[in-house]
């Protein structure tokens, strides 16, 4: 049996979509990663622990990224407008508690032993954020799973967001099962049509002629542990 496509639209005044963040400065990629795209899906069936077997099953499946942006028309003709810039937002965290009130100490942060840091334990955090983006998913599923993972995207067990809690999705995520990716790529562009918006650049699996890049974002693992693996996208300019 084909392992069919499920069309996932992604919208929202922010989206973040981590790769190679590392310690206080918490990065995004321009496009939704896969580990994320899995990880929201099992956020939406109330999958959690590891979910190897699950995760095994999606492991070397297509995923396609198409990314839209807005456009004007002025009648004469089509301009495309240039993506949102990055929004930088600043943290704090564990700053301004008083060490001598036992409720707001608990708040500090401490040493891996337990005990107060020196200098006060306050951590600086950077995290980056995709700002009004919009991207339509091409997810190939096994078919057993198909039905299971359509149903639980329209009815989510847990909160489903684009890459961290704080983005929340605005417009329906699920958009229908195809048999293959065409199909579902046509059906996107409607939606992008519907709503003033051009294609930008797609991200393809595998080399092909573009931007090819290597990330570490195939899930083995989630949980407490998490393990990736490695695959290779090609990043296609296509407005």
């Amino acid at each position: 049996m084909t392992n069919p496509y499920l069309l996932l639209w992604l919208e929202a005044p922010l989206q973040s979509w981590g790769q190679d963040s590392k310690f206080g400065r918490r990065d995004t990629l321009n496009f939704p990663t896969k580990s994320g795209i899995l990880g929201l899906i099992c956020s939406a069936m109330g999958a959690g622990g590891e979910q190897r077997e699950l995760l095994a099953e999606f492991a070397a499946l297509d995923q396609t990224v198409l990314a839209f942006v807005r456009y004007l028309d002025n009648g004469s003709e089509t301009i495309k407008l240039e993506r949102e810039p990055l929004l930088r937002d600043f943290h704090m965290v564990g700053s301004g508690y008083d060490d001598q009130n036992p409720w707001e100490s608990l708040l500090i942060p401490k040493t891996n032993v337990g005990k107060k840091a020196v200098g006060g334990g306050a951590k600086m955090t950077y995290r980056y954020y995709l700002q009004d983006a919009n991207f339509a998913i091409l997810l190939q599923v096994p078919a057993a799973k198909a039905d299971a993972v359509a149903e639980a995207l329209q009815n989510p067990v847990w909160d489903v967001y684009l890459g961290r809690k704080c983005c929340v999705p605005t417009d329906f995520i699920y958009r229908g099962q195809y048999k293959s990716g065409d199909d579902a790529i046509a059906q996107a562009l409607k939606i992008a049509e519907k709503k003033s918006l051009v294609e930008d650049f797609r991200v393809l699996c595998g080399e092909h002629p573009g931007e090819a890049l290597t990330l570490m974002d195939v899930p083995i693992q989630f949980g407490e542990f998490k393990k990736y693996r490695d695959r290779r996208v090609t990043v296609v300019n296509t407005g």
